[in-house]
């Protein structure tokens, strides 16, 4: 069925551009774009909503296998559709993780089996995710693996991450890092400071993310490996990647949603929805990673979307399991930069959509002809109070609980199937 969606505003992050537009859909891909229906076409009107290509979010931890109950690729899927996502690069810090070719496979088929939106896996880097010995990245990469990481876990052995990454660069793998100092961020719940030190937190000073980006680039210049940074968050931070992309390297950096919009004192009064990896920065690093988010230096704006259960959350602030979900939230709290000024609606969509796709070597993210058909339709000046048991995720820990958010999903395709419709009963798990 060939399907035209008229009368919308189209959000496009390759031109950078937002204009009225057309586009048109048949065999999961776009087809025709401004240009009049073919006669026989179903015809959408978009009603003057935003029409972008869907969020492709690098870094989602699922539960399976091990954690179903926290998150499951089913509930994964219905989120992100909800939330305008069409693409889940999934994470390996399962349980077991995924540092074998089965395993990895069990994943891709659970995934394509259940999940209503696109999940691409990532493997671990290192088996166990112990640290001690790489796995075996040539056979994971045949067998489907996006990038390789050890997830919130930094590789301490440089000896053993310098092994793993020319090994990477030798098959042109993507290896993915979590920069922290690992004996500095030891136990911190919080970043240093007088409002760590005023609640009796147990804190982190903010240059150890800086001293392990630094420990990682160093080793990028030697080995010349494809890097990315999964979270960079403090201002500190910025200069070094500056420098490794002026040297050439082939480093990009992401940034979760949380540490782009929240800062350290949203904590409160020990609230644990707030307990994240790395902790909540200051409000001048915020700034500061906000405008490296706008001037293109940090590339990818990710949910690091990290279910947990209620008993896991209800617990003394420092004992409390790090993470928040973010499918459902990434998009209305994403537009918060948007509505405030910060970055355009397409620059927000190349660091949500495009720059991780391109990363991966994925054809989604763009709206040009030929490209899939994953698409989202959102009013992005919808208001609404965040509920977070009506989340479709099974897990509901999201610091936005209660909060006035502005941005409603209306539709969601992928590969040219509606995969959600707002109001859609059969939606909800």
């Amino acid at each position: 069925m060939t399907l035209a969606i008229v009368n919308v505003r189209l959000v496009d992050p390759e031109a950078l551009t937002e204009a009225p537009g057309t586009l048109t859909l048949a065999g999961g891909r776009i087809v025709a774009r401004d240009r009049p229906p073919p006669a026989g076409a179903r015809i959408l009107d978009g009603g003057g909503l935003c029409l972008a290509p869907g969020i492709v979010d690098l870094g989602v931890k699922v539960g399976e296998p091990g954690e179903r109950h926290k998150e499951s690729f089913r509930t994964a899927g219905l989120a992100a559709a909800a939330g305008g996502g069409t693409t889940l690069v999934t994470r390996p810090d399962t349980h077991p993780p995924i540092d074998s070719p089965e395993s990895l496979e069990f994943v891709a088929r659970r995934a394509a089996a259940a999940s209503p939106v696109r999940i691409a896996p990532m493997a671990a880097l290192t088996r166990g995710r112990e640290g001690r010995e790489m796995v075996e990245i040539g056979l994971l990469r045949d067998a489907g693996a996006a990038a390789f990481s050890d997830g919130l876990r930094q590789v301490e052995s440089t000896r053993v991450f310098a092994r793993c990454l020319t090994y990477a660069a030798g098959l042109g793998a993507l290896v993915i890092g979590h920069p922290q100092d690992a004996g500095l961020a030891a136990g911190a719940a919080a970043t240093a400071g007088r409002f760590a030190s005023l609640r009796g937190l147990p804190a982190v000073a903010a240059m150890a993310e800086r001293i392990g980006l630094d420990r990682d680039l160093g080793l990028v210049a030697m080995t010349r490996a494809r890097y990315h940074a999964d979270q960079i968050t403090t201002a500190a931070s910025l200069p070094a990647l500056a420098r490794a992309r002026a040297e050439g390297l082939d480093v990009t950096a992401g940034v979760s949603i949380h540490h782009v919009t929240l800062n350290e004192f949203d904590i409160g009064d020990y609230r644990t929805f707030f307990r994240l990896s790395p902790p909540l920065r200051s409000e001048a690093d915020r700034e500061a990673v906000v405008a490296a988010l706008a001037d293109g230096l940090i590339d990818i704006l990710c949910s690091m979307h990290d279910p947990q259960d209620e008993e896991s959350k209800r617990l003394p602030f420092e004992e409390a399991a790090a993470g928040a979900v973010g499918l459902e939230t990434f998009l209305p709290a994403a537009l918060r930069l948007w509505h405030g000024g910060a970055l355009g609606l397409a620059r927000l969509f190349r660091a949500m959509a495009l720059n991780p796709a391109r990363r991966l070597g994925l054809p989604q993210g763009r709206l040009a002809v030929g490209a899939p058909a994953d698409l989202v339709l959102f009013d992005p000046d919808a208001p609404f109070v965040l509920d977070r048991f009506r989340l479709r995720s099974k897990a509901k820990n999201t610091p936005f609980d209660g909060a006035r958010m502005q941005g409603k999903v209306r539709a969601t395709w992928v590969g040219g199937r509606q995969v959600f419709a707002a109001g859609d009963a059969d939606a909800r798990p």
